[in-house]
């Protein structure tokens, strides 16, 4: 009676610890909701589309009134929506990354660098 008292005993054990692993481990043996897969996708599918969406623009960076904007050679003005990035720039001839609004003539800044006007 006792070797099956002990066995019961260690058998537990084992069990408690392999059920305390699965919990710690996660559920990896459920899969996942079938929209997952393609709400991972689709912020890479966006970030893809904005990248090839983005445009190059060149100029001398300029202050209007709180904010900058961007003057191309042929005088246009364009806003530039990132003060805080753009302001350094202020006087210099910049290569702009972004996206135009053309309704607002304003430039959505991704990334900005001295280049050549």
């Amino acid at each position: 009676m006792y070797p099956l008292k002990r066995d019961f005993i260690y058998m537990s054990v084992v069990a408690a610890l392999a059920f305390a692993f699965a919990l710690a481990w996660g559920r990896p043996f459920v899969s996942p909701p079938a929209g997952h897969a393609q709400d991972v996708a689709q912020p890479q599918q966006q970030a893809a589309q904005d990248q090839a969406n983005a445009e190059f623009f060149t100029g001398t960076v300029v202050r209007n009134g709180d904010t900058y904007a961007l003057r191309d050679s042929s005088g246009a003005i364009y806003g530039l929506d990132d003060s805080q990035r753009v302001g350094p720039f202020e006087g210099e001839a910049v290569k702009v990354t972004g996206q135009l609004d053309p309704q607002a003539k304003v430039i959505h800044v991704r990334s900005i660098a001295v280049g050549e006007v």
